[in-house]
C-alpha cells in the first residue's frame, strides 16, 4: 500500500490555494454576502473554503479596515453580512494587478522563457 506521505501533490495544492484566498474572497465580497453564502460562492467557481478557515479571514479583514459588516434579520435566524469598503475596494484592485503580473511571471517561468 502506497504511503500518503510519498505523494506531496495534495498538500502543496492545498498551500497554493491558501495564498489565494484572500483575492478570492475579497473578488466575492463586491456584493453584500453572508458567510454561507460566500463559501457557496467560492466552490460553485472552484474555491471552496472550511468554515473554520473563512469566518476567521473575514474577522480579520474586518478588523484591517478593508470590509464593512452589519446584521440583518431577514426570513431566519440573524446574519452577519459582509462587503468591501472603499479600502477594500482599492485593495481588491491593487491585489488583481499584483495577481495577473504573477501570472504572467509564472507563465514565463513555466514555460521556460526568458525576461
Amino acid at each position: 500500500m502506497a504511503d500518503p506521505l510519498d505523494n506531496p501533490l495534495p498538500k502543496l495544492e492545498l498551500e497554493l490555494r491558501r495564498g489565494v484566498l484572500v483575492i478570492a474572497v475579497l473578488s466575492q465580497l463586491r456584493e453584500v454576502q453572508y458567510g454561507y453564502s460566500l463559501r457557496q460562492a467560492l466552490a460553485r467557481r472552484g474555491m471552496p473554503i472550511e468554515e473554520g478557515t473563512l469566518y476567521p479571514l473575514l474577522r480579520r479583514l474586518e478588523k484591517q479596515g478593508v470590509l464593512a459588516s452589519e446584521w440583518r434579520i431577514e426570513d431566519g435566524p440573524p446574519r452577519r453580512y459582509y462587503r468591501l469598503n472603499d479600502a477594500g475596494e482599492a485593495l481588491l484592485a491593487e491585489l488583481t494587478a499584483s495577481w495577473r503580473a504573477l501570472v504572467g511571471t509564472m507563465a514565463g517561468l513555466l514555460e521556460g522563457s526568458a525576461p
